[in-house]
């Protein structure tokens, strides 16, 4: 038996579909952000971060930093297991009380990752409902899709923030079946965001639960830096919200927000946190720093916000192909798989800006783009080099200059 082959085809499948991955490897550097160094094949260049999760920065905050070193000097480096073996830690259990407090939840959990509490969390959540049916928003992410898979629960995918289809759905839906909608605040991909209210005002009219994917949004949005749920003023009504601190807050793992008893059956019965070693200490205590930063500084989403605006502008002016959204995801519509990689190498090696190209499956094909995300550390030099920068490359490699609609 070849064994070998089937990777090799697998591979061989992943480059004639164009979605063979290269990452790059690059070194951050602290008190420097967004600048990083590139260990390129001819040797080490300085080069600008624009497609960073970082959102604000927050990974390389002062306060961030000295919470992990300071705990990590006190409590050492592991977790020591799971919390069902070793206990839970102290910092992890303020870092909950932050989180449950930022939502204005009873209670709070977290997760190794994002994925993982959306993956078990959605997972268990339908399964200790009995002939639970779940609501999907076409456009959720893959974690979520496979939280709504693992769960075995019947699904009914409603198209994308269309509130007529998922009225049609739930009318038509078992009146005695217990009914999960999930969803997310903020696209990660086209910037778009959900009519939550809607959402909520449908989910009590046909007796359903709400889960809302905050991960986007979480630091970002709303009064604090709640999320898209506090800056639609409906974060009371969603039941369920879940986020990450690997994004805005610029640590790591996700969490889940609920009602007590919520909680606590996902702490009982989820198997990606039972399973699972616990965050270690110093993660958890940098996590909180942030957190608590951003609870009451809005310092860096207002410079955040300036920058997004900043730089739509720029490219708009310059006539490249932006999707239009409202938030401060700055998709540029290429269209083809192999212009966008031809793209985002050019953009590296020639002018030393790191994009990665997003192509299928993370977005459709036929809409591959470039996803730039500033932050408040981009300044108007850095701004200005990146719109030279890819309007050079969209000449060279005679890339379409309109779009047409918006993101979503």
């Amino acid at each position: 038996m070849d064994y070998d082959a089937f990777f090799t085809g697998a591979l061989d499948q992943l480059r004639d579909e164009r979605r063979y991955r290269v990452f790059a490897d690059l070194e951050r550097r602290a008190g420097r952000f967004p600048h990083a160094v590139w260990h390129s094949p001819e040797g080490p260049r300085d080069v600008v971060v624009w497609c960073s999760n970082d959102y604000l920065g927050m990974g390389q905050h002062p306060d961030v930093i000295a919470a992990m070193i300071d705990t990590a000097t006190r409590m050492g480096t592991g977790a020591g297991g799971t919390r069902n073996i070793a206990g839970s830690h102290h910092p992890m259990l303020e870092l909950e009380r932050e989180l449950a407090d930022l939502h204005g939840k009873a209670a709070a959990l977290v997760f190794t990752s994002g994925y993982v509490s959306n993956e078990t969390g959605i997972s268990t959540l339908a399964k200790l409902m009995p002939n639970c049916i779940v609501f999907c928003d076409a456009m959720n992410h893959n974690s979520m899709i496979e939280g709504v898979r693992q769960s075995g629960a019947s699904k009914q995918i409603f198209r994308h923030n269309d509130m007529d289809h998922l009225e049609q759905l739930l009318g038509a839906a078992d009146k005695n079946c217990p009914k999960l909608i999930v969803f997310e605040t903020l696209y990660s991909m086209d910037g778009d965001v959900a009519p939550i209210a809607r959402i909520c005002d449908l989910a009590e009219r046909y007796g359903a639960m709400t889960y809302a994917d905050e991960v986007h949004a979480v630091g970002l949005y709303g009064p604090r830096g709640a999320g898209m749920a506090a800056h639609q003023e409906t974060m009371d009504r969603v039941d369920i919200l879940e986020g990450t601190l690997a994004k805005a807050f610029g640590c790591l793992g996700g969490y889940i927000a609920g009602d007590v008893n919520v909680i606590d059956a996902l702490r009982g019965y989820a198997p990606g946190f039972i399973f699972t070693t616990a965050l270690p200490p110093a993660i958890c205590a940098a996590a909180t720093a942030a957190v608590r930063h951003l609870k009451v500084s809005d310092a860096e989403r207002e410079r955040h916000q300036h920058n997004v605006r900043r730089v739509k502008e720029v490219l708009a002016a310059a006539g490249l192909p932006v999707m239009h959204n409202e938030t401060h995801i700055v998709p540029v519509f290429v269209g083809n798989p192999d212009k966008c990689k031809e793209a985002t190498d050019m953009l590296l090696s020639d002018h030393g800006i790191y994009i990665q190209p997003i192509n299928y499956p993370t977005v459709r094909r036929g809409t591959e783009r470039l996803r730039i995300t500033p932050t408040p550390h981009h300044d108007d030099k850095l701004i200005a080099a990146l719109v030279d920068a890819l309007v050079d490359v969209w000449k060279r490699l005679e890339l379409p200059l309109t779009y047409s609609g918006s993101a979503a």
